[in-house]
């Protein structure tokens, strides 16, 4: 197989993986939210308008990164690259799975959320805005993993990797794609985990509004730094000169750091979400307690994040130690 076709190839491999698994979360959750909006109108009625209302705004959140994937994969279908090398491939090869997984998490913490907040408006419809506001902040949070994949698959298709040595550049390029896309999922869901809990919380106490909103935002930022650690992992490998070598190893050794940063990061933005959401959740029903319950929530947070320092530092080792 000549270059050209080599690229091509990965090309249309890597637009396949950006909108095949970045159709995934997105899809599964609009329709659980639809599920949920059926079920809040069937118990009140007279809320429907503010109910399909809140469906639709969910759905168009939570569609926003299979948006992003369906970008990414147009680009790589019907961009004609300049340069024709194996670096090039694995280029339009790692963008390409970078955005399809990275879109997973994303997707479906959005419409988790989404779905609750009809739940909540058929509660209490007299609350709808502040449900409805509470909704799209923290879906907007759930959407930044996902938005940190896209990053990540922009720049990759952006550099200019001409003076780079073939390997390991192309295992770096490799791992990077799957430090961010990985690594976005777990994050991804457990904001999106935090969010449907401070939906429900309003709809229980509306005049908590204010502060229930603030600690999801406090729950949310802990539960996203794996997914920051997976973008560093990935603007290391990207951006590094790394030198030429006929070894395999080196190379081996930078796609591991990604892989091990990605995967490192699954568990513990899932387990940092479900901390923070109930502690969200609890907080709704139970104010005098608030101070000790965030202080449990952040503990608990700090503990479930050490599993991923672990695989941050095992990468930082294979990156500049091995």
């Amino acid at each position: 197989m000549d270059i050209e076709t080599c690229v091509k190839v990965a090309s249309f491999l890597g637009a396949g993986a950006a909108m095949g698994f970045g159709a995934i979360g997105s899809a599964v959750c609009e329709g659980y939210t639809a599920a949920a909006a059926n079920t809040a109108i069937s118990r009140n009625p007279n809320a429907t308008g503010d109910i399909l209302t809140s469906m639709l705004v969910g759905q168009a959140v939570t569609e926003s990164a299979s948006i992003f994937s369906l970008v990414i994969a147009m680009i790589l279908l019907f961009t004609p690259f300049s340069s024709q090398t194996l670096i090039t491939a694995a280029v339009v090869l790692s963008a390409g799975i970078c955005m399809g997984t990275g879109a997973l998490g994303s997707g479906m913490g959005s419409g988790v959320a989404a779905a609750e907040a009809c739940h909540g408006i058929a509660r209490q419809p007299g609350a709808s805005d502040s449900i409805r506001m509470n909704m799209l902040v923290g879906t907007a949070v759930s959407q930044t993993p996902a938005i940190f994949a896209l990053v990540t698959s922009l720049i990759l298709l952006l550099l200019d990797y001409s003076s780079h040595a073939p390997w390991p550049t192309i295992g770096a390029i490799l791992g990077a794609g799957l430090a961010s896309g990985l690594g976005a999922i777990g994050s991804g869901v457990g904001d999106g985990l935090v969010a449907s809990a401070a939906s429900r919380g309003v709809a229980r106490q509306p005049e908590a509004a204010g502060t229930i909103t603030k600690m999801m935002l406090v729950g949310q930022a802990v539960t996203e730094t794996t997914a920051i650690y997976g973008l560093l992992i990935s603007f290391i490998l990207m951006f590094g000169n790394f030198p030429a070598t006929d070894q395999i190893a080196p190379g081996v050794a930078l796609f591991s750091a990604g892989l091990c940063m990605g995967i490192g990061a699954l568990g513990p933005g899932i387990g940092e979400g479900l901390t923070a959401r109930n502690a969200v959740d609890w907080m709704s029903r139970n104010s005098k307690a608030i101070p000790t319950i965030t202080r449990v929530m952040l503990v608990g947070q700090a503990v479930s994040e050490s599993t991923g320092i672990y695989s941050l530092v095992i990468s930082l080792i294979l990156i500049f130690v091995v």
